[in-house]
C-alpha cells in the first residue's frame, strides 16, 4: 500500500531513544539506539510497536547513528554491517505486523551523528560535498536494499550535507524526505532555510521536506518556507520543547499536538515528534489530527 500525502496528514512516531530508555534500556553509546540491533533486537520491535499502538502510521528505524565505520569499531565487517542495516528495517516491519496503513522510514542520520560528539547540531564538518557523498552512499544503499517505504534523511544541519544526500538518493527508486535541524529560520550551520529547501525542490525522489529535532516554536515558519520554496508536502517532527542544561532537562514539555493543526494548515503532511516525545504525546497528536480530518479542518 503506497503512502499518499494528498489525503490528509500522516502521523509519525516520536523519539525512539526515549522510548527505549523508558523501557529500561541504555542508549549511552556511540551507536545510540543502533546498539540494540546487536544486543536486543526485540526491544526495538517493542518500541516501534508502542508508537504504532499510539496511532503512529510511520515509524523511523534505529539506523540514525549507525555506520559501516561505527560497526567496524565493534569488529563487524561490511557484510555484517549491511545485515544490521537491513535488520533495522525488518524489525520495524515486524512491529507493523502487516497492518495496512503502517509504513517504515529508514533513518539516515547526518555525518555528525556518527561522530557522537554533537556536531550534527553545528554542521560545517570540514568535509567536501564529495567526501560526504562517499560516506553516505554505502549506508543509504544498504538501507534501500532492505526495502523501506521511505528514507528519512533527517536532522541535517548543513546545506552541503543535504546536497550530498540528494546526490546519493537519485535513481535509487526509494522515496525520501529531507529534514533539517534548524536555528530559527536558518540551518544549524547558519544558511537561510530558503536556500536549504531549494536544493530539494527539483529532486523527484524527495516527497517531503521540513524540519526535525528543533524546538516546537521553530516549526511554523520553517513549514511555511518549505511549502513556498518547494511546493512539496512538508514534514515536521520537533522535540518536546524542553531544554538540556548539561545536567538535566529543563522547562515544560509541550508536544506536537498543541501546534499540529496550524502546521497542517500551512502545508505539513507528515507530523510527529523527535527527542523526548513519547507514545502518549503521539496518541494526543493522532487524536487531534483525526478530529481535524473529520471536521474538514
Amino acid at each position: 500500500m503506497e503512502l499518499r500525502l494528498d489525503r490528509g496528514p500522516v502521523v509519525l512516531d516520536g523519539g525512539l531513544s526515549n522510548q527505549l530508555e523508558a523501557a529500561g534500556h541504555r542508549v549511552d553509546d556511540e551507536l545510540w539506539s543502533a546498539r540494540l540491533l546487536l544486543d536486543d533486537p526485540q526491544a526495538l520491535v517493542a518500541a516501534h510497536g508502542a508508537y504504532f499502538a499510539a496511532g503512529a502510521q510511520v515509524v523511523i528505524t534505529a539506523g540514525y547513528q549507525a555506520s559501516f565505520e561505527g560497526f567496524a569499531r565493534r569488529g563487524i565487517g561490511p557484510r555484517g554491517a549491511a545485515e544490521l542495516f537491513a535488520r533495522s528495517v525488518e524489525l520495524a516491519r515486524e512491529a507493523a505486523g502487516g497492518v495496512p496503513g503502517r509504513w517504515v522510514a529508514a533513518s539516515v542520520g547526518p555525518y555528525g551523528a556518527v561522530l557522537a560528539d554533537g556536531s550534527e547540531y553545528r554542521g560545517r564538518y570540514g568535509l567536501s560535498v564529495a567526501e560526504l557523498e562517499r560516506f553516505h552512499r554505502p549506508r543509504v544503499a544498504a538501507l534501500a536494499a532492505a526495502g523501506p517505504d521511505l528514507l528519512a534523511l533527517e536532522t541535517v544541519p548543513d546545506v552541503d550535507e543535504a546536497v550530498a544526500l540528494l546526490r546519493v538518493v537519485r535513481g535509487l527508486g526509494v522515496p525520501a524526505w529531507l529534514s533539517y535541524t534548524v536555528d530559527g529560520a536558518r540551518t544549524r550551520a547558519g544558511q537561510p532555510l530558503e536556500r536549504a529547501f531549494a536544493v530539494a525542490a527539483e529532486v523527484p525522489e524527495v516527497v517531503a521536506v521540513g524540519v526535525n529535532c528543533c524546538a516546537p516554536g521553530e516549526v511554523a515558519e520553517a513549514v511555511r518556507i518549505a511549502a513556498r520554496v518547494t511546493g512539496k508536502p512538508v514534514v515536521a517532527y520537533p522535540n518536546s520543547g524542553e531544554g538540556w542544561d548539561g545536567v538535566g532537562w529543563t522547562g515544560e514539555p509541550s508536544g506536537p499536538a498543541v501546534f499540529a493543526r496550524g502546521w497542517v494548515a500551512d502545508g505539513a503532511r507528515l507530523v510527529g515528534g523527535c527527542c523526548r516525545v513519547g507514545p502518549e504525546r503521539i496518541a494526543e497528536l493522532a487524536a487531534v489530527l483525526a478530529a481535524g480530518s473529520a471536521t474538514g479542518r
